[in-house]
């Protein structure tokens, strides 16, 4: 697959072309079910997107990782199409990641995980209160660290227009995940909408300040780390290193240059690249 979106591609179109070729699981969360996509064969890699996000946020590296990987991408409890938790904790997120996992791979063995953004602390969650599924944590651009915010001007839809929401959509794009304006295709726009639609779930206390910072000493895992250079809500890659090595001195710390929060779409190739060398090297 391109890493980049085709011009006058539908953004629909290659998300249903997508979900065709998934194999799509359900198990249990809350009152319904936790849906769970999976491509590729080999050893499962987990995937777990940001907030207000699905398992779309990998569109772009799917399928390169599925060269190599059976890849489970999970809709996290409210996002997606997945339902919300038991309650809003951590806890009730990981032990339903748990059941999830125990229905679909059966009995606990140490995976290569990925969280982006919210998922990056859900899966250090996971990792610190079931361990035995955590062989590697890799964090993609993940707040909770209790480090200096970016300034984010979001806009909100209520009572707009389709028009309207779309230029607001667009605008929050650039604010918040996407660092250049021709990021901002059809794909993203659509992926912005339809995601943002589908999420009831408030990341907001399970991330700030120090969500991730606290769980950290309670991780065994080794854990590894990407950002984007031009990550607008987490800034200054640097920062955030430091705060990581200081508990993980073994740290691997990459930086996708020319990219924003969203790194793994704004940069597929480049990020393909990065996490490939992360994973093959444990």
């Amino acid at each position: 697959m391109s890493t980049s979106t085709p011009a006058g591609s539908d953004p629909q179109a290659l998300v249903a072309d997508f979900e065709r070729r998934a194999q799509r699981a359900e198990t249990p969360c809350g009152d319904g079910a936790m849906v769970w996509r999976r491509w590729g064969q080999g050893p499962p890699l987990l995937l777990a997107h940001g907030a207000q996000g699905s398992w779309t946020h990998w569109i772009r590296n799917i399928e390169a990782l599925a060269a190599h990987y059976s890849v489970w991408a999970v809709d996290l409890p409210g996002y997606g199409d997945s339902a919300l938790p038991a309650e809003p904790t951590h806890r009730a997120i990981s032990a339903a990641l748990d059941a999830g996992l125990r229905q679909l791979l059966g009995a606990p063995r140490p995976l290569k995980v990925v969280g982006f953004s919210f998922g990056g602390v859900a899966c250090a969650h996971l990792a610190a209160y079931y361990p035995e599924w955590v062989g590697q944590l890799l964090l993609v651009g993940t707040g909770g660290l209790d480090t200096p915010r970016g300034e984010v001007e979001l806009r909100g839809m209520r009572g707009l227009d389709d028009d309207a929401r779309r230029e607001v959509n667009r605008h929050n794009l650039l604010q918040l995940m996407l660092h250049h304006p021709p990021s901002v295709d059809e794909l993203a726009l659509y992926l912005q909408a339809k995601n943002g639609a589908a999420s009831r779930l408030n990341p907001i206390d399970l991330v700030l300040p120090d969500k991730l910072l606290r769980i950290l000493p309670s991780i065994a895992a080794p854990v590894d780390a990407i950002w984007g250079e031009h990550d607008r809500p987490h800034p200054d890659p640097a920062a955030q290193e430091a705060v990581l090595r200081a508990q993980f001195p073994a740290l691997r710390f990459r930086v996708i240059a020319d990219a924003g929060h969203w790194a793994m779409y704004e940069r597929p190739a480049a990020f393909d690249a990065v996490l490939a060398g992360l994973l093959d090297e444990k």
